[in-house]
């Protein structure tokens, strides 16, 4: 398991309790936090106990996205172990690093370390449906939309669809 990577012009450290104060930013943007399956944070401190569980180890491991030589977190990356060779991924970014292409390139080497790296069989996504944005990303990565479960959210904003973004390794392979 890779501790910290890079990209062209990302660094991915992991992630660390520090990191609540940058990224409340996004946490507390309603905007953002729309399809995201928690309401808006009232406060840094709340951000702090959101971001602990992963600290702590478990089936979820997180990184810091940062732009190089900056340390300052722009956004997070996720991987979450869901059976042997297979993945969950999430990704968020502040908005002030929106439109730079920074999700697309922090999640290709997300996806080469879990894929080339570690050796898994399969990473998969799971968004809103009206997060145009984040299901382009992955749609651009060459994921495969899979499903359409219905109702299968209670969010803060009410019940949400979730569409199921597939990715094998041998379709990344031959990218």
């Amino acid at each position: 398991m890779s501790d910290a990577f890079e990209s062209k012009r990302l660094a991915m450290r992991p992630q660390r309790i520090e990191d609540a104060e940058a990224l409340y930013e996004a946490y507390r943007d309603t905007d953002l936090m729309r399809y995201w399956s928690s309401a808006p944070h009232m406060s840094v401190e709340e951000t702090r106990d959101y971001l602990r569980p992963m600290l702590e180890g478990g089936d979820w491991r997180g990184w810091a996205i940062t732009v190089k030589g900056d340390d300052r977190a722009i956004g997070t990356l996720a991987a979450g172990k869901r059976r042997e060779g297979v993945s969950e991924i999430g990704y968020m970014l502040v908005r002030s690093a929106w439109g730079q292409g920074y999700a697309h390139e922090a999640v290709t080497r997300l996806l080469n370390l879990l894929f080339l790296e570690e050796g898994h069989r399969r990473v998969f996504a799971d968004t809103d449906p009206d997060n145009v944005a984040s299901n382009g990303v992955l749609e651009r990565l060459g994921f495969t939309r899979e499903g359409h479960l219905r109702g299968e959210w209670e969010t803060h904003i009410g019940v949400r669809d979730s569409f199921i973004w597939g990715l094998l390794r041998d379709e990344w392979k031959n990218k």
